[in-house]
């Protein structure tokens, strides 16, 4: 089906949906781990809360609602049942966080920080693989890159204004102790909770296709015959083998800096910037990516996914090299929305080479496989490479900060690029060749 024959109530509700899931992640997440910082102190220990996040929400979707969501077809269900349960979970955090607080420890306040919102991931990611097979079943080849572009331009303009909230809501780390941030953020999902709940009474079955729907319309027989098919079997399945290869080493390149970048614009050896000259710079990249989503995902249906996601590489191996020279806030803020530009271009167009290369049968777990390796930008990456890199040579070569940061950005390039590489060896020439992309 056409992307365009979606109902305009299911539309707006995936646009509602995707600002409002944005626009919390952007109030949420902007201070967070500065916040994090202040309460335990270095980091490599700092960058756990994206490790441990990252880990149990990957568990969940592949040991659990993966399979639930192939085996029973819920989509929006999921999404609805996960954001209610993130809602009151995020207010039980905060309230053991502020007991270790007043208590006056607060790298135990961080800790609880850290575990509290690992487990409520596990649970929470239920809803990432409803929306990523919902998003994949509603659009097809032909339109699919046009289509994630769009809900990823409206992601962008969600994630800015909730970055520009939280240079007000954060105030030196009030805005945390207190309470304000995690309030905000909860009614954020059960406002997002009940628009997908009204999603899911306005998606009718035929605009869900399932793979015996497809089956019949390939004129196959049976079941077997269309999973064993050379466009929906293991051939497709071997290149996604290699596709999430390559994007787990580009993923951890880049976001081995994720950490680093903001503590580097705090730095008062770096730009010592103010948490309003921050929210600006982090803004610019939202901007920059809003911009990168629709004419990625226009120009990934038009010549192809490959081609538009090696140009995407090339400018995120670049910009890192750029963090460590550039003069004044507005510099920066160029660079990183360029930065901005390459990331977004690698999720519209990645995702849609993800879902032509997926066979329909095994959406739900397969696309949990997909979620895992793009969630390594939470934290495992500034756990395992630019956590460690900063922390060696401040602490144990005596190097200054700047010095440590400018360092961890160079890694990240040379990970991106050589991330690039094995996506040019192994996945570009075979979607040209299997005619994986339009």
């Amino acid at each position: 089906m056409q992307v365009s024959t979606i109902r305009r109530p299911t539309l707006y509700g995936l646009w509602s949906f995707q600002f409002l899931t944005m626009m919390r992640r952007g109030v949420f997440y902007s201070f967070m781990y500065i916040y994090l910082f202040s309460l335990l102190g270095n980091v490599t220990t700092t960058a756990t809360l994206g490790t441990f996040t990252m880990l149990l929400s990957a568990a969940g979707q592949n040991l659990l609602w993966g399979k639930i969501s192939d085996r029973y077809r819920l989509r929006a269900q999921l999404v609805v049942i996960g954001e209610v349960v993130a809602g009151f979970a995020y207010i039980i955090v905060f309230f053991v966080h502020r007991y270790f607080i007043e208590a006056g420890n607060d790298f135990t306040a961080g800790l609880a920080l850290v575990t509290g919102l690992s487990i409520l991931e596990f649970f929470w990611s239920m809803s990432d693989v409803g929306w990523a097979a919902l998003v994949t079943d509603i659009t097809t080849p032909e339109t699919r890159g046009g289509f994630v572009g769009a809900i990823n331009f409206v992601m962008s303009i969600g994630r800015m204004t909730g970055i520009l909230i939280a240079g007000y809501l954060y105030l030196d780390g009030l805005g945390f102790r207190q309470g304000t941030i995690f309030y905000v953020v909860s009614t954020m999902l059960v406002a997002g909770a009940v628009v997908m709940w009204l999603v899911s009474r306005a998606v009718k079955p035929r605009e869900i296709p399932t793979f015996l729907d497809t089956a019949k319309k390939e004129g196959r027989n049976s079941v077997d015959e269309f999973q064993s098919s050379p466009t929906t079997g293991s051939g497709n399945e071997f290149a996604f083998v290699w596709y999430l290869a390559a994007l787990t080493i580009i993923v951890l390149g880049a976001a081995s800096v994720n950490q680093i970048f903001p503590l580097f614009l705090k730095l008062n050896a770096g730009l010592a910037a103010t948490d309003l000259e921050v929210s600006f710079i982090l803004s610019a990249w939202t901007v920059g990516g809003m911009t990168a989503s629709l004419v990625a995902g226009r120009l990934a249906d038009r010549l192809g996914r490959a081609t538009v996601i090696v140009a995407g590489l090339i400018l995120a191996a670049a910009t890192p090299l750029f963090y460590g020279v550039a003069p004044t806030v507005m510099t920066m803020a160029v660079v990183y929305g360029i930065n901005g530009v390459a990331f977004m271009t690698l999720q519209t167009a990645g995702f849609a080479l993800a879902g032509d290369i997926i066979p329909p049968p095994r959406r739900g777990r397969l696309l949990s496989r997909y979620n895992a390796v793009m969630a390594l930008t939470w934290g495992p990456a500034g756990l395992l490479i630019g956590g460690p890199i900063a922390d060696i040579q401040t602490r144990v070569l005596g190097a200054s900060a700047r010095t440590a940061y400018i360092n961890a950005f160079v890694v990240s390039s040379v990970l991106i690029a050589c991330g690039t590489l094995v996506f040019v060896a192994k996945v570009k020439g075979r979607a040209a060749k299997d005619r994986l992309s339009p």
